[in-house]
């Protein structure tokens, strides 16, 4: 059955009569080579005429994939912590950058990963730090900009532009992949209803619309109707009121 995708038609009817515009971006985690699930991301994204900023785990890297973004214009890579290593206590949230952690190993880790990835891709890296699991403990947000970051990405409408001077808090909103579940796509009606109460509140001020609305997904672990719902509504965000937004230009950073 096709999802219903009436809720969110009136809701972007709303957005119409009141002249909004939605500023829209896409981050896809994991990447660590080529692979056929890449390229199927790319395509998707050439399509939409939407950019992918590519959460690239830097221990893993390998060199193919440097050559591969220089011919993809619609990829923009960025630095998804270092080894996208589980290194919370036993009960915890899996987290590669905990408050337990030595903070001094967490900063040389973080610190790693922007050189390796600026070793691989140079100009085309984009300096957003994005932790693996979305998670990072709080004293460590401070450092990022002294070790050369300009953003940090994470998972939820964020609370203010700034997650600590000089470094501007970029979220992601909307993940379609039912991760504790079938792995599949989350039930579509959970989506829309999800996409329909963050645009509302947008819409009404009760949350940031200048903060990039951040589609989250995982190219690997893809099955056809994820890839299916999600090009189905960034398709029709793009319509209206969206309009790309993406770290190389770095406006709206706030």
């Amino acid at each position: 059955m096709a999802p219903d995708w009436a809720p969110l038609e009136a809701e972007l009817a709303k957005w119409q009569s009141a002249d909004l515009r939605l500023p829209l971006w896409w981050r896809d985690d994991d990447a660590v080579e080529p692979t056929p699930q890449l390229e199927r991301l790319c395509s998707l994204a050439r399509d939409l005429g939407v950019p992918v900023h590519l959460a690239v785990i830097p221990a893993a890297v390998q060199t193919e994939l440097a050559s591969y973004v220089a011919q993809h214009a619609e990829l923009i890579p960025v630095v998804h912590g270092w080894a996208h290593l589980n290194h919370a206590s036993k009960g915890e949230k899996k987290c590669e950058f905990p408050a337990q952690r030595p903070r001094q190993v967490s900063l040389e880790d973080m610190q790693r990963g922007l050189s390796r990835l600026q070793q691989v891709f140079g100009t085309r890296l984009g300096a957003m730090f994005v932790p693996p699991w979305n998670r990072i403990a709080s004293d460590l947000v401070p450092a990022l900009a002294d070790l050369g970051f300009a953003a940090l990405s994470t998972f939820t409408p964020r609370q203010a532009a700034f997650a600590a001077p000089g470094l501007a808090q970029i979220n992601t909103h909307l993940d379609p992949i039912d991760w504790k579940g079938s792995r599949s796509l989350v039930a579509p009606e959970h989506l829309i209803a999800q996409v329909c109460g963050q645009l509302r509140d947008r819409r009404k001020g009760t949350a940031d619309n200048t903060e990039p609305y951040g589609i989250l997904t995982h190219h690997l672990v893809h099955d056809d109707a994820i890839w299916g719902f999600t090009e189905a509504l960034i398709s029709r965000l793009m319509q209206g009121p969206g309009r790309v937004w993406n770290f190389d230009t770095k406006d709206d950073l706030t």
